[in-house]
């Protein structure tokens, strides 16, 4: 007995030290894979990332797990999206629903997304938004609603997105758009509102010009039919000319219709023709322009918001888009007073740009905003001043000394006599009298050779002079003789005679004897 409980202890420790191969197979170190927690069927599910994409799906899947912080559902054939649906997903930040059959969206649907960041639902069949349509989203900053058929927009559609930042609505129907209030959604963060592709016909030209600078840099209005008016094209080119990315990227592609008609599209920027009766009513009078400032480094600079009306709250948007509120920047650069006014302790290279304000209160629209333009510059430096009783005093004592080494120093007598040394065997050059002027057109004739010993001028020796170039003579160089002139010694004579006798020629040349 003793030996048969012997042996089965053996044979049990035998079994425990066996892989039992019918707990699943392990991974070359040992180890069982880990099964990825409520991952849904057909689906990937990778650390935070759930991708339920192109399954043909059309309800949502029914677990989701709940550390998934990015969620793919686009292109399935979801219809609907029931209440409280998201609740699971505490940590999500990422939404995608593009290219469904989405056609509401209703009350609730995103009640418990309230760290949703962006919020995917382009390309589906989605007619309308109610006012509460997007509720529980007060933390989005993205929203894509292009490719769909919206038509109407509640006044209140937008107004729980208070962070939103990117609005994208183009390739939809819409015909209105209140750019007055923006459907409940405020502009302090709003940078791109794309509304292009529309059927906007009728357009506020004086709540465009309201808006803040930064959203119309932002502001997509290419490809809708727009009507040809006179106050619109003002604005648009003065928005082209300020070089508004928005309408400068898209220039080619901003039309209006000259005549209610389709066919009537033309382009604002290409046809002039078609506004030429438009009077030159400047566009600034529509905008406010932007108040000019110029600020040196290392000096302060304070602003004020100054509403037409009592303003409740004030914000400012930096020209780094930043937005600014009491107590001020991040960096500590920049702080916003109590009674709204933007203060720069030391005004930096950075602080150049637009500085734009924003005040909102009962008697204001949210959206009247004031522009400060900022020019930044390095002190120049200033040239010392002259001081002209320093240099009159110096004038006065060099010639003080210069006087006193002329009075009482000793002459130098070597150096006299060594400059005078130097003059005398310096030749000067001399002027050219008028007489030797006179030689360049002349001719000396002598009876001496030129290589003859030098000896006192005889009588018999003659100066004449070439008679000015005559009619007749052809070219040949006649010279004057005169009648005493000593033939004994005519080595020296060379001249070709003339046609013309010797007298005559006399009588006209001048002849020294």
């Amino acid at each position: 007995m003793v030996a048969v409980m012997a042996w089965l202890g053996l044979l049990g420790a035998l079994l425990c030290m066996l892989p039992v191969a019918t707990l699943g197979t392990r991974d070359p170190e040992g180890f069982l894979p880990a099964v990825p927690h409520n991952c849904p069927s057909k689906c990937v599910c990778a650390a935070d990332l759930l991708i339920c994409a192109g399954l043909g799906l059309q309800d949502v899947p029914a677990t989701l797990p709940a550390a998934a912080a990015e969620l793919d559902l686009s292109h399935n054939a979801l219809q609907r999206l029931r209440p409280g649906w998201l609740a699971p997903l505490s940590r999500l930040r990422a939404l995608r629903l593009g290219h469904n059959e989405l056609d509401a969206l209703g009350h609730g649907v995103f009640n418990n997304a309230s760290g949703l960041k962006l919020l995917d639902l382009s390309s589906n069949a989605l007619r309308a938004l109610g006012p509460h349509d997007l509720d529980g989203l007060e933390a989005l900053e993205m929203l894509f609603l292009f490719n769909n058929r919206l038509a109407h927009l509640d006044e209140h559609a937008f107004h729980s997105l208070s962070a939103l930042s990117r609005l994208y609505l183009g390739c939809n129907e819409l015909m209105t758009f209140s750019f007055n209030h923006l459907h409940g959604l405020g502009a302090i963060h709003l940078r791109t509102l794309d509304l292009s592709s529309n059927r906007l016909g009728r357009v506020s030209v004086p709540e465009l010009a309201a808006l803040p600078v930064f959203l119309k840099n932002g502001l997509y209005l290419h490809n809708n039919p727009l009507p040809c008016n006179c106050r619109l094209y003002h604005l648009l080119q003065r928005w082209h000319q300020r070089g508004l990315s928005a309408v400068r990227d898209f220039a080619r592609e901003y039309t209006c219709l000259a005549f209610k008609v389709p066919t009537s599209r033309v382009r604002f920027f290409e046809h002039s023709r078609v506004f030429e009766n438009c009077s030159a009513a400047p566009a600034t009078s529509l905008e406010q322009p932007e108040e000019q400032l110029h600020a040196q480094v290392g000096r302060s600079l304070r602003l004020y918001c100054n509403t037409s009306a009592p303003a409740v709250h004030i914000a400012w948007v930096s020209p780094k888009h930043e937005l600014l509120v009491a107590p001020g920047s991040r960096d500590g650069s920049i702080a916003v007073l109590a009674d709204g006014s933007l203060a720069i302790g030391k005004v930096q290279e950075q602080h150049a740009g637009v500085f734009v304000c924003l005040a909102t209160g009962p008697h204001l629209h949210h959206n009247q905003t004031l522009e400060y333009n900022v020019s930044v510059h390095f002190p120049r430096l200033e040239p010392e001043a002259f001081n002209t009783g320093f240099t009159t005093l110096l004038g006065c004592a060099v010639g003080l000394v210069l006087v006193l080494l002329y009075l009482f120093a000793p002459p130098c007598h070597g150096c006299f006599r060594c400059c005078h040394q130097a003059c005398r065997s310096r030749r000067w050059p001399r002027a050219p009298s008028s007489l030797q002027e006179l030689s360049a057109q002349s001719s000396v004739l002598s009876a001496t050779p030129p290589d003859a010993p030098s000896r006192k001028t005889s009588v018999h020796k003659h100066v004449v002079f070439l008679e000015p170039g005559r009619r007749g003579l052809n070219g040949r160089v006649q010279l004057a003789v005169a009648e005493d002139f000593d033939l004994s010694n005519t080595m020296g004579l060379r001249f070709m005679a003339g046609s013309e006798s010797a007298s005559s020629t006399g009588s006209e040349g001048l002849m020294m004897t």
